[in-house]
């Protein structure tokens, strides 16, 4: 039967539109010279290597035992994870905001099918998932309706090598869309020298397995020293929500090669596909909950809305960059040509809520049929980023440029599952459509900066950056208002930056930032009749945060202390044909944060992080939504003699799920615990060189409170809540040959 609909549902799309879906074979760059001196080292996202240097730490014992920590160069708040905390404290099942939420000031990222086994968002400070950047080797990536993100998409916590969240807009080099709320930029796996053949495996909780090795070829001597890394795995599950399994394949593949004394090229690509069971606006209204339980997603009713069979998506992604780094006359250039790709195909019933009753009108009058829709997000990005840097007597001069374009596909079309027809359910032709339509951009960003070497302990880093954003619309049938839409607006922003680093002493620093952030208008602009009158500013952040960092043999410690001044906040006024976008007020977002590690000797270290978050209406002053006011994380963890274990504790603070603090929508704190103990066998002989077992349960304690409430226009009877998932395990071997 489940077959059946879904070969139905891909001949109905093939009947409405013929789609032909060109991939580019284009191969990814990346250079990878770590800098292991952080001298040097800029906060730039751009700048991947001088990042990327952070998340490789050696020498001081609390160093390499920290969950998070910052840099002594840092010029703004930012948390650096290990590629040594990820292996040993993170199942391999996760995903990449897994990884990020035990950062202090991140909140979410809990997964309501399992660890790794449903997308999750997070937030930072308050900003939504779409208000930030996120990088991969220092390329922003993201949807291009808005810049937001797909956790179960493109890389899964186990091909991820370190990891910086950065708290603030950065210097001018910064790139991204969303400067406005921060960047959490993700790191590749560093390549080995030697050669490494490395099978893995993991099983758990609901009947979930994955499976996967990684060659790494060694440094190829007769071939330019090149290094060389393949990696594949396949994961499957049946989830721990009700018919929600999951099937997901990932390959990833890197190589680094110098060309000449001064010249090193890196290519770089993977590719991610998922089919999973799914509504396509998740969770749980009370009434189900009380019949079903916490983990009721989809049933095995075929005339049900919630049917497994009308509810799944497949999902491709792929990530592709070709890297170039040298040097010329005094300057050292780094060029990085990219592309990557979303598709998602989406088959769901009309309202998992239950808020709209079966029914359709391709049936006869007074029909039960289930109404559903195919939804279909397919997009291509291109893009070039061009760095130049030189050396002067006085500092390090900045200077480069950010192109890009994207080309997206979009639709909604409405499909009677029973029958296994389209559905004329809209009021005007074509009736069995929502919405139809393609989209463009393509933009570019300019940046300079000095960072200027003003004493032997201070450096100041002035820069300016100009942002010029193109977006098109053609659409045969717009989203909302169901008219054909030609549109077209440019959105621009000169973006000033000032930080500054005074090094107290050799274990002690002190930063400063003023900079202001943006974050482009999305694409339900256009869903007006009329754009033109709907041409909203970017909204603006202005930044400013002091903090320190202390970093001992056996303790490292950072605070700081923010206050951001949202303007241009986006607001709407009509209603139907009379909807128009503007700009109106804002948020102030202010806080406190801190992270300490100490080593206690013995094997032993102990964790803390905490904030104190404030993201307040200018014209109300009550919280806005889905902005937690706190979050904490305390940790106990060893290492020594091949065992290590962790168990750490995160919590996120009370928020609210709608605007106003109303009471009925007041989500209180949640906190997930998780436990991991692991050992490896080293220099076991000439054939097995490493063996590792590792063994994990995820929500120790069995907490399963909200985590999220989606509120619904038609009553609260139908507001769907997500909750924390019940305690799983994990256990996980590799070996090393």
């Amino acid at each position: 039967m489940k077959r059946n609909k879904q070969a139905f549902a891909r001949n109905m799309i093939s009947a409405h539109v013929l789609m032909a879906l060109t991939l580019m074979a284009h191969q990814n760059v990346h250079a990878q010279t770590v800098a292991q001196n952080e001298t040097a080292a800029s906060d730039s996202a751009l700048d991947a290597e001088a990042i990327k240097s952070k998340v490789v730490i050696s020498g001081s014992s609390v160093g390499n035992r920290a969950p998070v920590q910052n840099s002594l160069k840092a010029t703004q708040p930012q948390s650096i994870i290990t590629a040594t905390f990820i292996e040993q404290s993170v199942t391999d099942l996760a995903d990449y905001n897994a990884v990020a939420r035990i950062a202090p000031s991140v909140g979410s990222g809990v997964s309501a099918n399992g660890p790794g086994l449903s997308e999750t968002k997070v937030t930072l400070r308050g900003f939504q998932d779409g208000e930030y950047n996120m990088t991969y080797d220092g390329i922003p990536f993201g949807d291009t309706n808005d810049p937001s993100h797909h956790s179960t998409s493109y890389f899964p916590a186990r091909i991820i090598g370190g990891m910086v969240i950065e708290r603030g807009p950065g210097n001018a080099s910064n790139l991204g869309q969303a400067t406005f709320g921060g960047s959490i930029n993700l790191f590749s796996k560093e390549l080995s020298q030697d050669f490494h053949f490395t099978p893995y495996s993991t099983f758990g909780s609901w009947n979930t397995r994955m499976y996967g090795a990684q060659i790494d070829s060694g440094m190829l001597q007769n071939y330019g020293n090149a290094m060389m890394m393949f990696n594949a795995s396949r994961m499957t599950t049946d989830g721990y929500l009700t018919y929600s399994s999951v099937t997901e394949d990932n390959y990833q593949f890197k190589l680094q090669r110098r060309l000449g004394t001064d010249t090193t090229v890196t290519v770089f690509s993977t590719y991610n596909k998922i089919n999973s069971y799914t509504p396509d606006k998740a969770g749980v209204t009370m009434s189900q909950m009380a019949q079903f339980g916490k983990n009721y997603a989809l049933n095995n009713d075929p005339t049900s809305q919630n049917y497994y069979g009308y509810n799944f998506n497949y999902k491709t992604t792929d990530f592709d960059y070709i890297r170039l780094q040298s040097k010329l006359a005094g300057w050292n250039l780094d060029n990085t040509l990219y592309t990557y790709a979303y598709n998602n195909d989406t088959y769901s019933g009309q309202d998992a809520s239950g808020a709209t009753a079966n029914g359709t009108k391709a049936g006869p009058a007074g029909n039960k049929d289930v109404p559903g829709y195919n939804k279909l997000n397919s997009y291509r990005v291109t893009g070039d980023i061009l760095k130049a840097t030189n050396q002067l007597s006085a500092g390090l001069l900045r200077a480069g440029v950010w192109l890009e374009s994207a080309n997206t596909n979009r639709h909604t079309y409405d499909i009677d599952w029973t029958l296994g027809v389209p559905n004329p359910k809209e009021a005007t032709a074509p009736k069995s459509v929502s919405y139809d339509q393609r989209s463009s951009w393509k933009q570019y960003q300019p940046f300079v900066e000095f960072e200027w070497a003003a004493t032997k302990d201070l450096t100041i880093t002035p820069g300016l950056k100009y942002s010029h954003f193109t977006r098109q619309l053609d659409a045969t049938v717009n989203q909302g208002t169901r008219i054909p839409t030609s549109a077209e607006q440019t959105y621009t922003s000169t973006l000033p930056f000032l930080t500054a680093n005074y090094s107290i002493n050799q274990e002690m620093s002190a930063y400063a930032q003023i900079a202001r952030g943006f974050l482009v208008p999305n694409l339900s602009m256009f869903y007006v009749n009329n754009p033109s009158l709907s041409a909203p500013k970017p909204q603006t952040s202005n930044n400013y945060q002091i903090g320190v960092v202390h970093q001992a043999r056996n303790l490292t410690f950072d605070a700081d202390v923010y206050y951001i001044d949202f303007d241009n906040k986006i607001a709407s006024t009509g209603t139907g044909n009379d909807l128009v976008y503007y700009n109106q007020g804002g948020v102030i977002y202010k806080g406190l944060e801190a992270a300490v590690t100490y080593y206690l000797g013995s094997g032993f270290s102990v964790h803390a992080n905490g904030s104190v978050n404030s993201a307040k209406a200018k014209d109300t002053g009550l919280q806005i939504a889905k902005a937690p006011d706190s979050t904490a994380a305390l940790g106990l963890l060893y290492k020594a003699n091949g065992l290590y274990g962790s168990l750490i504790a995160k919590n996120v603070g009370n928020q609210y799920a709608k605007d106003g603090e109303p009471a009925a929508y007041k989500i209180p704190a949640y906190m997930t615990t998780d436990l991991t103990v692991g050992y490896r066998w080293k220099n076991l002989g000439t054939l097995v060189k490493n063996l590792k077992t590792q063994v994990g349960i995820n929500n120790l304690f069995d907490k399963q409170d909200v985590t999220s409430i989606s509120a619904s226009s038609k009553g609260t009877a139908f507001d769907q809540y997500t909750f924390q998932p019940a305690r799983s395990w994990s256990v996980s071997v590799s070996a090393d040959f």
